[in-house]
């Protein structure tokens, strides 16, 4: 006997289309707890360079100085593979488009 798929599955549970917070917007808690941590930034970059210069424990000296690294000039980019189904590599065009009313 053939089993029947359970309807809840297709009808309940899950995320809806377009629910949420949308991606990108920090919301007012985040927004507060950055801008109260600003002020302490000179402090805690302070205590980053003394850990690199002075510290006994080389993963401590090297954690530190991929900090201070990632502020000063970004996290390195990352790199993405386009694929099609198939596995081929897709090439990408990308266009300047002036929109103007």
């Amino acid at each position: 006997m053939l089993e029947k798929k359970s309807r809840r599955t297709n009808r309940h549970g899950g995320p809806r289309p377009g629910s949420g917070r949308p991606k990108g917007r920090k919301d007012a808690k985040t927004l507060e707890i950055e801008a109260e941590a600003r002020p302490y930034g000179h402090f805690a970059l302070k205590a980053l360079v003394r850990l690199v210069k002075c510290s006994k424990s080389d993963s401590v000296r090297v954690a530190a100085a991929i900090a201070i690294l990632d502020r000063g000039y970004g996290r390195p980019r990352q790199a993405v593979a386009l694929t099609d189904p198939d596995g081929n590599a897709l090439e990408v065009t990308v266009r300047r488009v002036l929109v103007r009313p």
